[in-house]
Formats: structure tokens, C-alpha cells, sequence
């Protein structure tokens, strides 16, 4: 179970110090709050629209004094927060949660969508590792930081791979498929992975398959970020505080339910 300041779970108002457009429907915001410069790949905060909702979001970065999320707009709350502009606030609890364990040796990195946020943020501490990077989206216009990542992977002697499923920039198709191919014919030392759910299933698959250590980050709906409302549990974890990094054996111990059922906001449970 993660542990964090008791302070870290206070409501802050921060000022937002700079918006950057990363592509038509993706921004990153950089605001300053000494704890989440303090934050470690992985990691989450809670961001709070007033009047409207409160919403999980990965940090992306750590540039003391500022710390950044980079949000994709995909519904009503990141669609409200997409019209935030420098030097309007917003509220922030955190950082929470657990995070990426760096390891030396060949890597691999997958990434699905917005997923790439906290892992270029952890490939930049990967500094004792060879680090192989996808990154999937659905169109070239979704895909974010490529030469960026690029640049951080080369100093390893890695590479970047990018997909798109439509084909318009890299590997037509989705990224896992891209990831069967090289997991097929090439030996590495620990997988990362981040995006949905189903994109992660299958990569816990194939390192099921091919004997690769993995470390996942899950979504699950995040109310209280505590441990305290249950509306994240997957089995007898609460992706909140036990997660939301989860390795290969603790995946085996839910895969009753990983990938195939979540929670709504009533505790329900969904077919995925």
C-alpha cells in the first residue's frame, strides 16, 4: 500500500502557470505546488473543477517549483479543464498512489493514448536501462512527444516506435500488435505499460507468455483517492492506494475480474 504525506490529501488552490496546446485534443498544464514537484512516475493527483467534479489525473512531469498533467479531452470535466487558461486555478489533492520501479537492463515501454504521460516521465529516470518505446493512438494527430522521446530513448541506445490504427504515421495498427511482433523475437528485462484496460490485459498476456516481469499502471474510477469509497477496487486491491501500479503477480491474483469487469458510481459492477 502506497503511503503519502498526510498533508498530500489537502485541498490546494494552484495557480496554472503555462498551457501547452501537445496536439488538437491534448494539453498539458504546469502549475506550482512543492508537493507534486515531489512526485515519482506512477503517481496521481486528483484535480478539482469547482462546481462540477473532481478527476484523477497522472503527473507528467517534475520541473521544481512546477509539476505538470497532460490531459486528453474526452469528456465534460477535461473538456471544462481544456478551457483553463494561464493564471486561472484550480484545486489539487495529492500526489497518491504508488509508482514505477526503475530496473537496469533492456526494457520495454508501451504506451496507449494519453498512457505515454507517465511514461516519458519515467523513461527519463530510466538512466541505467535500454529502453525499446511504443506509442499507440488512433491517428497521427493523438500521438504526443514523439521527438522528445526520441531524443531521452537515443541516449540509452534505444529507439521509438510509434502506431496509429488508422496508419497514418508508424505501424498501421494497434500498438499491442506492434508489441507481440518484438516480444516474439527479441529478450527484455522488464515491461512498463499504460492505457486502457483492455490494451493492458493483453500485455499482461504476453508477459504471461514470454516470462517478462511487468509493471502496469490501471484506470479505475477514483472518487476519494484514499481507500476509503471502494469505487476502484478490482478484487481485494483498491487501484488508489495498493496501485496504481500493479505487477504480474499481483494481476494473476485478480484475473477473475481484471479486464473483464469494473465498478460504476453506484459499486456496481460493469462488464467492460
Amino acid at each position: 500500500m502506497s503511503v503519502y504525506p498526510i498533508e498530500a490529501n489537502f485541498l490546494r488552490n494552484v495557480e496554472i502557470k503555462e498551457v501547452l496546446r501537445e496536439s488538437p485534443l491534448i494539453k498539458t498544464f504546469l502549475f506550482e505546488d512543492k508537493l507534486c514537484t515531489k512526485s515519482v512516475p506512477g503517481q496521481f493527483v486528483m484535480v478539482w473543477l469547482p462546481r462540477f467534479d473532481e478527476i484523477p489525473m497522472s503527473i507528467s512531469s517534475t520541473y521544481p517549483p512546477l509539476a505538470s498533467i497532460t490531459v486528453s479531452m474526452v469528456g465534460k470535466a477535461t473538456r471544462l479543464l481544456h478551457k483553463k487558461q494561464v493564471r486561472d486555478t484550480v484545486g489539487i489533492r495529492g500526489p497518491f498512489g504508488n509508482s514505477f520501479k526503475p530496473v537496469k537492463g533492456k526494457v520495454l515501454l508501451i504506451s496507449g493514448g494519453t498512457g505515454i504521460a507517465p511514461l516519458a516521465f519515467l523513461a527519463e529516470r530510466l538512466v541505467e536501462a535500454e529502453i525499446t518505446f511504443l506509442c499507440g493512438a488512433k491517428t497521427k494527430n493523438e500521438l504526443i512527444w514523439l521527438s522528445k522521446i526520441k531524443k531521452l530513448v537515443s541516449k540509452s541506445h534505444g529507439r521509438l516506435i510509434s502506431s496509429t490504427e488508422d496508419g497514418s504515421h508508424g505501424h498501421k495498427g494497434v500498438v499491442t500488435e506492434l508489441a507481440d511482433e518484438i516480444l516474439a523475437t527479441e529478450k527484455f528485462n522488464t515491461i512498463y505499460a499504460c492505457g486502457k484496460e483492455l490494451m493492458i490485459l493483453k500485455i499482461f498476456n504476453y508477459a504471461k507468455e514470454y516470462k517478462i516481469p511487468l509493471q502496469a499502471s490501471l484506470e479505475r474510477l477514483m472518487r476519494c483517492a484514499i481507500g476509503v469509497c471502494g469505487s476502484c477496487t478490482i478484487g481485494k486491491y483498491r487501484v488508489c492506494v495498493d496501485g496504481p501500479i500493479f505487477t504480474s503477480e499481483q494481476l494473476c491474483e485478480v484475473e477473475k475480474e481484471f479486464g473483464k469487469f469494473k465498478r460504476d458510481f453506484d459499486g456496481r459492477h460493469l462488464q467492460i
